[in-house]
């Protein structure tokens, strides 16, 4: 089948003017800095802050034309290299195919969930199997729930939903789900696991997260630009943020919505077909995939060792390597994700993040990447180094200054009758610092003109509504940007000395940050801000005004912390029009389904007269019988037998509540120790659960 991707002309051409433009930029910006220092000649802290400002405005400058390219694109609304559009473009030419069959494969859409809100999960692919229907084109899919659950309440609920959205989905979607008695190597376990196992019976597998959303015309659009194109392994659909109410994160989700897609357009721009994997809302050929992207274990003990924590880039990575593209679909939407509801849960997430992405740092110079793939290691690292180096870069800056502002100035030196005036800095260094807030601040602007230009404005409150947003959340972002930069040097910092995290389940839901919680994370932040201001406004007086936007953040870290988490001010906000996206003032059909299955009460399957879901499978029959029937025979040996009975025991006596998770998991493990206790118990209660019997 022909490869509809490439155009005529070299794609190489772009990369040589995109990362001209950026050496260019960065020299030019490293230029000014040094026309500052190098009147009276450079000294070691000089050069110190040259080399410091040489790698951040070069990662500056990255963003920067990458996100003006990414709206020159989206202004001209054309784009050889954009593979949705190409292949739709194919299906013109070809005669209309784009109401072709799909693969004779089925697609495997999987959800890999570990400990997470059984009611949102499953409502979301509930949602997702609506849209599906819609299109037509269901019976090429089928859903698997992957899960690592480790606590037996939310494992039990989510085999009684599974059974539940089975029974709906019967002769239209078929729904499988396994719970892993280990969850060896994470998500990455997880997902090899349904590879070895079920692979073979799927040509395509499509990843998604617990969070994740997307309608049933872009998972079909998926299919069908892989099928159009056989080179490709992995397409990523980039997922808009969504469903959120705090004011934290509806800032966040108008500026995921207003500025991703001219960064999204310029990545592709000059990433091409080698691109990145995000690790969700992404379609891989399922044969390429376990050929190649057995991840390897790192030598040493974490955090640089071990598992690899952040594997998307490095299965990305390695396709390339053996000779298949992965694209980013920036042009084709219906994908969707959501994000974190206070600023303190996004910092956790960024903890993680952190630590995959450091991990990197021993596989940038391993042999056969391709050199963007590597770029792509070196971001993720640098996206993490550059708090640090910027705060170092502030440090330094301020020594630079306090000696300065030591030292005496000599208006007269050897025979001369005119005194000679010190140098001011004042120009060059606003200067400097222009160029600085140019670049990281034009994007936004550039956003807002394309929303113009296309008409949209209206689905973000308006033109007056939408640019008080940009304005609001520019600010914002200011405040939290000193933040956030401590955050993640403490990050660093931890990891470099080895302190390794636990993979724990994420806070997903909308909540507010208590005044203890808001001390505990940002006391630090709030007292270094007070020492900081205190000492330069006293010694280095024209300094601490420079120094003022990242004080205030610090010094305001707790309040607007707490703010930022409120309920209410999200929801007020949206009420007077203020960051809109589209989703909320024209929500798609698979949002509303979302919505829809949230707000319905449980089934009857689901209604529990137990003290708890671990209660319910001893006592009631519907319960007690999903669950044991996917149990394999026990070939235990003696000893574990003898804890088993032990356990049931200890039960009898003392009650489930004695138990801790892992004796639950134990019980709930063995068929035969559960059909023991499900006799025992039955003979002794007055049945009231016979009328349900039927429902299973």
């Amino acid at each position: 089948m022909k490869n509809f991707l490439y155009p005529a002309r070299s794609p190489r051409l772009r990369r040589l003017f995109f990362f001209g433009l950026v050496g260019l930029t960065t020299v030019f910006a490293v230029g000014l800095l040094t026309s500052v220092y190098q009147k009276d000649g450079l000294s070691p802290l000089e050069l110190a802050l040259l080399a410091l400002y040489a790698i951040l405005s070069a990662w500056i400058a990255l963003s920067f034309w990458s996100a003006t390219l990414g709206f020159w694109i989206q202004w001209r609304q054309k784009d050889d290299y954009a593979i949705y559009a190409c292949a739709r473009h194919a299906q013109t030419e070809a005669g209309g195919e784009s109401q072709a069959p799909l693969a004779p494969l089925h697609t495997a859409l999987l959800m890999p969930v570990y400990n997470e809100d059984p009611k949102r999960v499953f409502a979301g692919l509930h949602a997702m199997c609506d849209s599906l229907l819609n299109t037509g084109e269901q019976q090429h899919f089928d859903i698997y729930i992957l899960s690592d659950t480790r606590d037996p309440e939310i494992w039990l609920e989510e085999e009684l939903r599974w059974r539940h959205l089975s029974r709906t989905m019967q002769g239209k979607i078929a729904v499988y789900y396994r719970n892993r008695v280990q969850n060896t190597e994470r998500k990455v376990g997880n997902i090899k696991d349904f590879c070895i196992h079920f692979g073979g019976h799927y040509r395509y597998m499509l990843v998604l997260d617990a969070d994740s959303l997307m309608s049933g015309e872009t998972l079909v659009d998926m299919v069908r630009v892989m099928e159009r194109n056989p080179k490709v392994a992995l397409l990523q659909v980039p997922p808009m943020p969504v469903n959120k109410e705090s004011l934290f994160a509806r800032i966040l989700q108008f500026a995921g919505n207003v500025y991703s897609p001219i960064f999204t357009a310029g990545l592709n721009y000059w990433q091409l077909g080698e691109g990145n994997y995000w690790g969700h809302n992404a379609i891989l050929r399922v044969q390429a995939f376990t050929k190649e992207c057995g991840l390897p274990r790192l030598p040493g003990r974490e955090p640089f060792g071990g598992d690899i924590f952040s594997h998307d880039f490095v299965e990305a990575a390695m396709l390339r390597k053996a000779g298949w593209q992965v694209w980013l679909a920036y042009d084709l939407g219906g994908s969707y994700e959501e994000l974190p509801p206070t600023l303190i849960d996004f910092a956790k997430r960024d903890r993680r993040w952190c630590q995959g992405n450091l991990q990197h740092s021993s596989l940038v110079m391993a042999q056969g990447w391709h050199p963007i793939n590597r770029l792509h290691f070196l971001m993720g690292i640098m996206s993490y180094l550059a708090s640090p180096l910027w705060l170092l870069f502030l440090i330094l800056t301020g020594v630079d200054a306090y000696f300065r502002s030591q030292s005496l100035p000599v208006y007269f030196t050897g025979a001369t009758l005119f005194p000679v005036w010190p140098a001011s800095y004042t120009v060059e260094m606003a200067t400097v610092l222009v160029v600085t807030l140019f670049m990281l601040f034009l994007p936004k602007l550039l956003a807002l003109a394309l929303l113009l230009k296309q008409h949209t404005l209206p689905l973000y409150g308006g033109a007056l509504k939408a640019g008080l947003s940009v304005l609001l959340e520019t600010l914002i972002s200011v405040l939290l940007a000193p933040i956030l930069m401590l955050f993640q040097t403490s990050f660093v910092v931890a990891i470099l000395l080895r302190r390794n995290i636990s993979w724990s389940t994420q806070q997903r839901e909308d909540h507010q940050t208590g005044l203890f919680e808001a001390i505990a994370a940002h006391g630090t932040h709030t007292l270094l801000g007070f020492i900081v201001g205190w000492f330069s406004y006293h010694y280095i007086n024209n300094f601490f005004w420079w120094l003022t936007p990242v004080l205030a953040g610090l010094v305001l870290s707790i309040p607007l912390s707490m703010l930022l988490s409120n309920l209410f001010l999200g929801i007020r906000t949206h009420r007077i029009g203020l960051f809109l996206t589209p989703e909320e003032t024209s929500p798609p059909y698979v949002l509303q389904r979302l919505h829809y299955y949230l707000a319905q009460p449980d089934p009857p399957l689901l209604s529990n007269q137990s003290s708890s879901r671990f209660m319910q499978v001893l006592l009631e029959p519907p319960a007690h019988n999903l669950h044991t029937a996917p149990l394999p025979p026990a070939h235990h040996g003696k000893r574990h037998r003898h804890y088993l009975q032990g356990l049931i025991y200890q039960l009898l006596e003392e009650g489930a509540e004695r138990l801790n998770t892992a004796e639950k998991r134990a019980l709930l493990s063995d068929k035969e120790a559960l059909q023991t206790l499900h006799i025992l118990f039955w003979s002794q209660t007055q049945p009231p659960f016979a009328q349900q019997e039927q429902q299973i």
